[in-house]
């Protein structure tokens, strides 16, 4: 029998009304997609050094991650920890959590490294600082004796007592290319997209946090100072550094990178160091040369950029 023609004419409306609603959702998320690159959050690219022996390769990631990331590097560093040890360290953590914070795990594993408040790692709260963790991680990596001629997964799995202790191999590519670049060693290797302009109802950045930042990752490694403008961060380079080619300073590159990866959550714009700047949403988002008999000696945006090698600059949104 058929359908008594309301019911049939009720029916095809539904069904163009759920069409309408479903080509509307679809319109919506392609200009989504469209505005943002396909990518709803701030990215990071990491590439490798022209000296690598994988040259060419790289290795993108969420801001989120490259904060995450940055702070095991500079944790590891400030203990004179070895890039080895950072590898390894920046391994593990994409095989436990993916480089992210998170308040869940395998019974009561907890962050960036899943270590457990039951196995004596820490408290919950304590393991939740990426600080934290990292410091916690390097404490025990440092106790396996010959640790950094281990294979990876062995040096890993000794600190974890993961149940797939053969995991963390794959990710020994990418947290190479990354342990290169956070250590300072491989110099503007990595850019990010940050958060450029301010746009209404935006939240200033403050050079205050940036200095918190700092502390709370290098510890007493660094000093940062006020610039030349109420947004502007000086972090002095030490001198007794090993000097990467061309007599940059890789400290100096640890602590720009560094600020790079931190540009979203601390709402940094610019960062210079060595004759070299990198500025949030510029197109490329590549280190560009700055000289300071063209520019003389400031930045076409702001305050002065460093072209010493001698001291970071880093300028906060306003």
């Amino acid at each position: 029998m058929s359908e008594p023609p309301t019911l049939f004419r009720r029916g095809r409306l539904l069904r163009i009304g759920a069409a309408v609603v479903v080509l509307l959702a679809v319109a919506t998320y392609v200009a989504v997609q469209y505005a943002t690159g396909g990518r709803g959050k701030p990215r990071c690219v990491v590439v490798s050094a022209h000296t690598d022996k994988a040259a060419g390769a790289s290795y993108e990631f969420t801001s989120e991650q490259a904060v995450n990331a940055a702070t095991i590097a500079a944790v590891g560093t400030s203990r004179g920890m070895p890039e080895r040890a950072v590898t390894i360290a920046l391994a593990t953590a994409l095989q436990e959590s993916g480089l992210r914070n998170i308040e869940h795990g395998d019974r009561d594993s907890l962050g960036l490294f899943q270590q457990r408040p039951t196995k004596g790692w820490g408290t919950a709260e304590q393991i939740m600082d990426p600080a934290y963790a990292s410091e916690r991680f390097y404490a025990h990596l440092e106790k396996i004796p010959g640790y950094s001629r281990l294979p990876l997964t062995a040096a890993a799995q000794r600190v974890q007592l993961s149940g797939y202790p053969q995991a963390y191999a794959k990710h020994e590519p990418d947290a190479t290319l990354l342990a290169a670049s956070l250590t300072g060693r491989a110099a503007a290797s990595l850019t990010c997209e940050g958060r450029p302009g301010g746009g209404a109802g935006a939240r200033a950045g403050d050079p205050a946090r940036v200095k918190a930042a700092l502390a709370r990752d290098f510890g007493r490694g660094v000093a940062p100072a006020a610039g030349p403008g109420k947004s502007s961060v000086r972090v002095p380079v030490p001198a007794a550094v090993d000097s990467a080619e061309d007599g940059e300073r890789q400290r100096g590159w640890e602590l720009a990178q560094w600020a790079v990866a931190n540009s979203s959550a601390l709402r940094i714009e610019r960062v210079s160091y060595a004759g070299r700047e990198w500025t949030a949403g510029e197109s490329g988002h590549k280190w560009r040369k700055v000289s300071a008999e063209k520019s003389g000696g400031r930045s076409s945006s702001g305050p002065a950029a460093s072209t010493s090698v001698g001291e970071v600059r880093i300028v906060t949104g306003q």
